[in-house]
């Protein structure tokens, strides 16, 4: 097994805080009410999270989640956090409507980049954030290597790549998806970014960002949400995913987001082999989405996997075999990290 202590979790409504004592894990909802969106962690002060939230605005802890405080933009729903892995004081959070804002202290202060706002075009559109069909950012990535390099994706429209800061950006970067559920750069190799979309699945770049593809050989065409990599090998990497609705049958709402009928899998894909299957214990097929996959940074093969009914699955050889932790966290459904 591991050695993690504490799990957090979005539940929908609440934060969820898993702790391991011996053998028994307590868990907690320290934060109710609250619709988290996003958690990121210091990379180096684990204990240092950040929340993003949908009315609170950027939460903070320095102590792994015992007390909180607010660092700004009440204001505004923040959709997406990311953190500079050079520079952890330096954050962007991602907004609805499409929005950017950079601290450089940690959150004691915020700024917009307001040439993301202007990209906005008439047809991006999202219909999962009732009121409304407004688009929001629903992933930023900072690149490891490049730190001025972030992308950008949305809920639903595009995937830009700024090369200055978040200062400009590009067009649409063809061979992504543009309905964005997660984006990532590797953790220490910044050519590998990845993505996990509604439409086509999946995609990938390995030039850091500036053209995609999209591998399904193994996959088909399937409806993609979190996409991780192992973070010592960034040619391996995992993809939570359901089934296309079947329009022809009048099933218009993903299958995903169907508690007890999300006809999900978690799937594996190792360099230019086609996408795998993986079983190894894990309910087949998933009747609850895995809306979260975290991996380790150092626990190269080791993977969690959040469900939508609580439950989290761990396995510590690249997703060969399975076993289901002895906790539940109610939900899991938007933002998992792992200390």
């Amino acid at each position: 097994m591991s050695k993690l202590k504490t799990i957090f979790a979005g539940t929908g409504t609440s934060l969820a805080r898993a702790v391991l004592n011996e053998q028994d894990w307590e868990v907690t909802h320290p934060l109710k009410n609250i619709k988290i969106n996003r958690i990121i962690n210091h990379p180096k002060q684990m204990e240092t999270i950040y929340l993003a939230t949908q009315h609170q605005g950027v939460l903070k802890t320095f102590d792994a989640g015992k007390t909180w405080q607010k660092t700004g933009l009440e204001a505004i729903p923040i959709k997406a956090l990311a953190m500079d892995p050079q520079d952890p004081q330096t954050l962007y959070a991602g907004g609805k409507p499409v929005s950017l804002y950079v601290t450089h202290d940690g959150g004691d202060s915020w700024k917009e980049l307001p040439a993301l706002r202007k990209t906005r075009r008439w047809w991006w559109f999202s219909p999962a954030d009732a009121p409304g069909i407004t688009p929001y950012v629903n992933g930023l990535a900072v690149s490891p290597d490049i730190p001025r390099v972030i992308l950008a994706g949305m809920e639903t429209g595009a995937v830009l790549r700024s090369a200055d800061g978040g200062l400009t950006w590009s067009k649409h970067l063809r061979g992504a998806d543009r309905d964005c559920h997660s984006l990532k750069f590797h953790p220490t190799d910044g050519d590998w970014a990845y993505e996990g979309g509604g439409v086509h699945g999946v995609s990938f770049s390995q030039d850091g960002g500036r053209t995609w593809r999209k591998p399904i050989e193994g996959l088909g065409k399937k409806y993609g949400w979190m996409v991780v990599a192992d973070p010592i090998r960034p040619e391996v990497w995992y993809l939570s995913a359901s089934e296309q609705p079947k329009l022809l049958k009048a099933e218009f709402a993903p299958p995903a987001h169907q508690d007890g009928k999300a006809r999900a899998h978690i799937y594996r894909k190792i360099g230019d082999a086609p996408w795998e299957q993986l079983s190894g214990g894990l309910p087949d097929p998933m009747d609850y989405f895995a809306y979260e996959l975290v991996t380790m940074p150092d626990e190269p093969g080791a993977l969690y996997a959040g469900l939508a009914n609580g439950e989290v699955w761990y396995t510590g050889d690249y997703g060969d075999h399975w076993e289901k932790l002895g906790l539940n966290l109610g939900r899991v459904h938007s933002g998992m990290i792992v200390i």
